[in-house]
């Protein structure tokens, strides 16, 4: 159906392609669950639950007549990507991981009472890379010292590599905000998150569109990643138009880690462990991509993987943990490098 011009379905008959039977009805909500699977929504809301992780639709649950309506926007580019990952067709074999520290050297991206956000970026960078190294990966870093790298410098280096995933590292700031996102390219025609409202250039073709099924497979794998393991709050998976997730030809994301600018978020990513434990998101998140894609390059990664939390997505596993808040560590920044 033409909901205000756009393509709709029933979310009844989501339900039950996916074999999640009936709607349930709670006031607005809307629930659809059996076993571990399920989905939750709401009308009039972007706010959209698969497996009890949290992603933003392209556009609000419609209701009419007496139903609630999906757009066929969400079900091609969230949810049939995300609950079916290994039917994306054309998914590229992966071995190389392509890491971005974001900032550097002048730019020095979001402060707080204990450091900056290029420095802890890149830290987890280079806790990541060991780890990766370890599992069988080759790592590729856009940069590895603290020197400033142009956004347009980092896609060129990150599209010499075919067989490869991006991932950008970033923390948040911005009031009292608090917790965990996930960003992955918006597709054509969808409106970026971080706009003000849509806009002509929301129809413009990106090089990052190529990947749009990969793309939000490797959010879904990072975000849960990242949730699973952290006590950080889920703010969500996300839908933006970032220069390095707009231009590359590679499947990516880009993470925020928490918000510099809230102290108690603040002295959790000033501490050691807590960026150990974002680079192992990092790692169980490549690990479950390509799991749930079907793309393996051996059984390097697996035998050296732990215990896992099992959902019905393989995408949606991770080994939760404990963080011991430590005292916060003051970061100053590194010399140049090449």
């Amino acid at each position: 159906m033409k909901i205000g011009g756009r393509d709709y379905v029933p979310l009844d008959d989501v339900a039950d392609f996916y074999g999640l039977g009936k709607v349930q009805r709670e006031g607005n909500d809307a629930i659809m669950e059996l076993g571990a699977r399920s989905l939750k929504g709401s009308a009039n809301s972007v706010e959209f639950y698969i497996n009890r992780l949290k992603f933003n639709l392209s556009y609000p649950i419609a209701e009419q007549g007496g139903r609630l309506w999906l757009s066929r926007m969400d079900l091609t580019k969230v949810l049939e990507p995300v609950l079916r990952p290994s039917k994306i067709k054309g998914a590229e074999r992966i071995d190389t991981i392509v890491l971005d520290a974001g900032h550097g050297g002048y730019d020095k991206g979001a402060p707080s009472s204990y450091g900056f956000e290029k420095d802890y970026s890149l830290d987890v960078c280079q806790r990541a890379r060991m780890l990766l190294m370890q599992a069988g990966y080759k790592v590729a870093m856009t940069r590895s010292s603290d020197v400033f790298v142009p956004l347009y410098d980092r896609v060129r280096f990150a599209n010499q590599y075919p067989n490869a995933l991006f991932i950008s590292i970033h923390f948040n700031s911005g009031g009292a905000g608090t917790g965990l996102e996930t960003y992955t390219l918006a597709p054509r025609g969808v409106p970026s998150m971080m706009a003000d409202g849509p806009r002509i250039s929301d129809l413009d073709p990106c090089p990052g569109h190529v990947n749009d099924a990969e793309n939000i497979a490797l959010a879904t794998a990072t975000h849960a990643a990242m949730v699973m393991r952290s006590r950080m709050p889920d703010r969500g998976i996300k839908r933006a138009r970032f220069v390095v997730i707009r231009d590359i030809t590679i499947p990516g994301v880009l993470i925020e880690g928490g918000f510099l600018s809230n102290d108690s978020d603040a002295r959790l990513i000033a501490t050691p462990a807590y960026r150990q434990q974002l680079a192992a998101s990092v790692v169980q998140a490549v690990q479950n991509y390509r799991r749930a894609v079907g793309t393996q390059i051996g059984e390097v990664a697996a035998r050296q993987e732990g215990p896992r939390v099992e959902t019905n997505s393989p995408m949606l596993r991770a080994t939760p943990s404990k963080t011991d808040p430590q005292t916060p560590t003051v970061i100053t920044p590194t010399a140049p490098g090449n």
